[in-house]
């Protein structure tokens, strides 16, 4: 009697609290391999989680439930971690030198793309046991997840996109090759079907439709640095920090100190927007409303921002010094930007683009808020 008591009991209690994790997120402190873990609700930071090693070109991922994340460390790191117990949960050194990485979206597997010694290995999200190890010859970029346990990633040293299935037992590789010299970055639209490659040095990108059966190479955007001087570039330009808003992509004009407009269906050019300087950055706000624009050396101390309408610069901020990233709320009504040498995330109102709030970060660079945990291709 006393048993049924007991579970007669346990089935009437109220379900034990679960601590939300939908307005966390972490701010990357690349001087001291720490992360800051901020509630963008209460805009307010939480605590630290240390011990990450070189986070100079750190970048993350999260599980679908948001709880835990995998850390992308230059020194060949992989971390993961628990943002509520705010700790490092496993690590393990898997390469010399890391650019970046992405999550199955089932969420199973994890990705890194390898500088050092080259080539994607990839590991059980849960145990951080490596389930496949895929050797390039070659420094890997571009690395994203797609629909169907797929990863994409290009090979700097060879100029092909390879794509690796693990929808089945054992993982299966296509070569894509031709999509030009040193292709240095690249990105997938939201809806996993086209994977764009920025080439170093050339006047146009490469795009393949990954709908399609046997995916080709296609030069999109040919010669837009025409008839421009050429301008040193001070910093190459994030692909993942293209702009969509509506029918039309923005992105950063490699050496120009312009933003070009593009229509998204053909890959047309339909403008541009002259600007601050070089562009790093363009990040649409949620509704597509807005660019924010951040730069290059030595005008990475500004913002500006555009109106998608009119394609004008409708604001100028200096947040200060070292403008790294900016990370806009899920629905858009603020956005958080990291000033890197000034030691603080500034926190805005994207309607009336006033300062709310700022916050003390160690050299923060790279934002990254939980919702991304139900995007593809971030």
């Amino acid at each position: 009697m006393k048993f049924l008591a007991l579970a007669a009991a346990l089935l009437l209690a109220p379900p034990l609290a679960a601590e939300p994790t939908g307005a966390l997120g972490l701010v990357v402190e690349r001087a001291n391999g720490s992360l800051l873990v901020v509630d963008q609700g209460k805009r307010a930071s939480l605590g630290r989680i240390t011990g990450l090693g070189d986070l100079s070109h750190a970048s993350l991922v999260y599980s679908p439930d948001q709880r835990f994340a995998y850390v992308f460390g230059r020194d060949g790191g992989l971390t993961k971690v628990d943002i509520l117990a705010r700790e490092v949960v496993n690590r393990v050194m898997q390469a010399g030198n890391s650019i970046g990485g992405a999550i199955s979206d089932d969420g199973t597997l994890v990705a890194v793309s390898n500088y050092e010694p080259g080539g994607v290995r990839v590991f059980d999200a849960g145990t951080l046991e490596m389930v496949a190890d895929i050797p390039a010859e070659s420094k890997t970029v571009g690395l994203v997840d797609i629909p169907g346990r797929r990863f994409v990633f290009s090979l700097w040293d060879k100029g092909e996109t390879w794509i690796a299935d693990f929808s089945g037992d054992e993982p299966e590789i296509t070569r894509i090759p031709g999509m030009g010299e040193n292709p240095y970055d690249a990105l997938v639209t939201a809806n996993g079907r086209t994977y764009i490659a920025g080439l170093f040095g050339a006047d146009h990108l490469s795009a393949l439709d990954l709908w399609e059966d046997e995916p080709q190479p296609r030069a999109i955007l040919d010669g837009y640095a025409e008839e421009r001087d050429k301008l040193p570039v001070y910093k190459m330009p994030h692909l993942e920090g293209w702009a969509l808003t509506g029918e039309e992509f923005v992105l950063p004009a490699v050496g120009q100190h312009e933003v070009l407009w593009v229509d998204a269906r053909d890959f047309t050019e339909t403008g541009r927007t002259k600007t601050h300087g070089q562009p790093i950055f363009a990040i649409a706000r949620p509704d597509g409303r807005q660019v924010w624009v951040n730069f290059a050396p030595p005008d990475n101390d500004t913002l500006q921002v555009i109106d998608t309408a009119t394609k004008e610069v409708i604001h100028e901020l200096k947040p200060g010094p070292g403008v790294l990233h900016m990370e806009f709320t899920p629905r858009g009504h603020e956005v958080w930007v990291s000033v890197r040498d000034a030691g603080k995330v500034v926190v805005y109102d994207t309607q009336t683009l006033e300062p709310l709030r700022e916050i003390e970060a160690d050299n923060p660079s790279g934002i990254f808020f939980t919702a991304r945990a139900h995007r593809l291709g971030l």
